[in-house]
């Protein structure tokens, strides 16, 4: 019975189920030993750690599905994909059964919306999408989006027929938007913060993360010879001088954006020669 909790736990990123238990033939009583002795710690009513407390964040991930019955959903199930980072904890789950620690969207995840990932229940990627539609930023959903498709992500059901199944969700809208656009490769918010600002003033998209000069450049608008660098937020250190120098002396110019203001686009329409 040992050896099949530890293979269990090893599964299941060392957390399992009281029902679990049970089913491998431990007793209530015996159960309530082994907590007594330190063999198992509980993580949340009905989910206990086995052998010690300590949890990776696919474990709580995992707890969470144990102790709702539903599948990593959101935040957490992007974060999961690699698509978002998140140290969220949330599901979805046929009834909201309140959990400390957990955030429990109600709901019935159909058999061709939900999968399992590395042991964990879990949301499709493109139900995933669908979810987060509703709680990210314009320029947030867009990078998950293009994150998932150059990741190469698959789905046993597309973006559109998810669409079609929940015309009325809120993000809908939003969704569309996004899907509506070329596909961009983006490496962060900053760089999709500053495409969705062009798109707002009706500025034209530029090239992103492609090579100039043997350089990763951010955002880049080969017929004006103008790069734009999204600094920050560990992207890249702030001001390479260095590089901008050999950038310029091969007659690019460089500009760099610290954040979004108010006025940036009219200083792009200038750069990008717009306003004459």
């Amino acid at each position: 019975m040992d050896a099949e909790l530890a293979a269990l736990a090893t599964r299941q990123h060392g957390v399992v189920a009281r029902s679990q238990l049970l089913a491998l033939g431990l007793s209530g009583a015996a159960i309530e030993r082994r907590l007594a002795g330190a063999r198992l710690h509980r993580v949340h009513q009905g989910v206990y750690a086995v052998g010690h407390r300590r949890l990776t964040q696919r474990s709580w991930w995992m707890a969470a599905t144990l102790a709702t019955g539903g599948v990593l959903s959101h935040r957490s199930a992007a974060a999961l994909w690699g698509i978002r980072r998140s140290d969220a904890v949330e599901v979805t789950a046929p009834g909201k059964r309140r959990r400390k620690g957990i955030r429990v969207h109600r709901a019935h995840i159909p058999p061709d919306e939900r999968t399992v990932v590395d042991g964990i229940p879990t949301t499709g990627p493109h139900r995933t999408l669908l979810d987060a539609a509703a709680i990210l930023r314009p320029h947030q959903l867009e990078r998950a989006v293009n994150e998932t498709h150059f990741a190469g992500l698959t789905d046993t059901i597309s973006l559109d027929a998810l669409m079609a199944r929940y015309p009325r969700r809120e993000g809908i809208p939003a969704l569309r938007t996004v899907l509506a656009k070329r596909r961009t490769l983006l490496r962060s918010d900053g760089e999709a913060a500053l495409l969705a600002h062009l798109d707002a003033h009706g500025l034209p998209r530029p090239l992103t993360n492609v090579t100039i000069e043997g350089y990763e450049v951010d955002c880049v608008w080969p017929e004006r010879r103008l790069i734009v660098e999204v600094d920050g937020g560990g992207h890249r250190p702030y001001g390479d001088a260095a590089r901008d120098r050999r950038l310029a002396a091969a007659g690019w110019r460089t500009r760099r954006v610290a954040e979004l203001r108010g006025d940036l686009h009219r200083v792009l329409a200038a750069e990008l020669g717009l306003d004459e």
